[in-house]
């Protein structure tokens, strides 16, 4: 049972929270900051959920409350209405777990919960164990960052499969944090005490590759001065990743179907055969079912290594998860610098939160290192960001009537109707993207559009759809 303390006067609250949550939750009502601190001291909670919309006291005070409260080092879930939502993630900037929408989706504020607590005991055990145990978990684990229910479906699936001999496939884009995945995988797994092999299948010249997987003897090849054990002998018991596995040659493809199929390879320049041992872990960016169909990825190979797969999410797709993941980044650069940082200034917290971060979390982690360099100051402001970030330039474009190919037009028309949802949402992006139905990436790529040098770009171009 998880034991939720709830932090609010309204009455009505407790027990609709608890007929809700069910029986796992045993959920205890506390009026004011004293209480909750005697709660939490007693070791009678597992995690806190803080009501903004309180009625005790002003809403700086409540802020200046949950500051303390956050202190105590309790995972806490802050609830909060649309009024108070940009207050909400400034707590969730300075500590909270997670942020809730009031009044909240019961199958979301379950799933919040429930990753708190875990995320909570995790760290309980993590202080009991080694110095290296404790490394390898805060590297896999804590780097996993979000509770947005994308972010949760990865955690379930990573939990899922880590304790299972099965392959394992993890798709995304570039810069959504595949490696961690992988890395989560190999440490919550029985084989987190034994090697994590990495490999970046595109960055090895396809005449070296058999040999830097498979390893070689002496005199396989030319310019060879002794035997070398690759990767898959590297990995042994442990876990062996195989990162941007649609780059492989058709040829590598053979090499390694047989291995899968086999368990069993042997070096360059040897006929005896080594059993392979390690756990496999692949991930690509491309999609390899487009692949097959083109006959550039070998079908069987894919049924091979597609038994379990886990979709690392775009950033774009998870934007509530930003502020967790930049405050991260903030207190691990700054201490990594040792440049003391307090904050992220809440106008530029708004500017990452309506960026649609086509290089993923890792530009977001490039950006937020870049600023912590540039600030001045111990906040990070708007003029620390860079340019490309600030508010795109709109022009008016409801009086013109473009010429050419059908193509264009429906350009042009989709461009028409992003800008006169932005327009009509005050400027707010997030809510024009969800007011036509469109993801916020998209949104953003009609209105550069719209801007003249993009236009001008497009007719030198050609007719183009957006």
């Amino acid at each position: 049972m998880i034991r939720i303390g709830l932090l609010s006067d309204d009455g009505a609250l407790q027990p609709l929270l608890s007929s809700a949550l069910g029986k796992e939750f045993q959920v205890q009502l506390t009026l004011d900051e004293n209480n909750i601190t005697q709660l939490i001291n007693a070791g009678e909670c597992d995690v806190l959920i803080l009501d903004l919309n309180s009625n005790n006291g002003s809403v700086k005070e409540r802020i200046e409350s949950s500051r303390r409260i956050l202190a105590l080092q309790v995972p806490a879930v802050v609830m909060a209405d649309d009024v108070l939502r940009s207050t909400a993630l400034e707590l969730v900037r300075l500590g909270a777990y997670g942020y809730c929408r009031r009044p909240p989706s019961i199958r979301e504020l379950k799933a919040m919960l429930c990753r708190a607590s875990e995320n909570s005991a995790l760290k309980r055990q993590l202080q009991t164990a080694t110095v290296q145990q404790v490394a390898e978990a805060i590297t896999s684990c804590d780097r996993l960052i979000g509770s947005s229910p994308q972010i949760q479906q990865v955690y379930q699936l990573v939990r899922r499969v880590a304790n299972l001999n099965a392959s394992v496939l993890v798709c995304g884009e570039s810069g959504t944090g595949k490696e961690l995945i992988a890395r989560a995988i190999h440490n919550l797994g029985s084989r987190s005490d034994r090697p994590f092999v990495a490999v970046s299948c595109g960055a090895i010249p396809e005449t070296l590759i058999e040999a830097e997987l498979f390893g070689h003897e002496k005199g396989a090849f030319t310019g060879t001065v002794g035997a070398r054990e690759g990767y898959f002998e590297q990995a042994r018991d442990g876990t062996l990743f195989l990162d941007e596995i649609g780059d492989l040659s058709l040829y590598t493809q053979v090499k390694l179907l047989r291995v899968l199929q086999q368990m069993e390879f042997s070096r360059l320049g040897s006929s005896r055969l080594i059993p392979l041992r390690a756990r496999l872990i692949f991930a690509t960016h491309q999609d390899l079912s487009k692949l097959v169909e083109l006959g550039k990825f070998r079908q069987d190979l894919y049924y091979r290594i597609n038994v379990m797969r886990i979709t690392s999410p775009a950033l774009a797709d998870h934007p509530e998860d930003i502020p967790q993941i930049a405050a991260h980044y903030l207190r691990h650069y700054a201490q990594l610098f040792q440049k003391p940082m307090d904050a992220i200034a809440p106008d530029a917290m708004s500017m990452l939160l309506n960026y649609p971060w086509p290089g993923n979390v890792r530009e977001l982690e490039n950006t937020i290192q870049r600023a912590i360099i540039l600030a001045p100051g111990m906040i990070i402001r708007p003029e620390d960001l860079p340019l490309n970030m600030h508010a795109d330039k709109i022009i008016d474009i409801s009086e013109y009537n473009p010429e050419g190919s059908f193509e264009r037009h429906l350009r042009d028309y989709k461009v028409k109707l992003a800008m006169d949802a932005v327009r009509d949402n005050n400027g707010n992006k997030t809510l024009a993207a969800r007011s036509l139905g469109i993801s916020r990436a998209y949104l953003h790529r009609l209105i550069r559009l719209a801007e003249p040098d993009s236009i001008f770009e497009q007719d030198n171009m050609g007719s183009a759809s957006a």
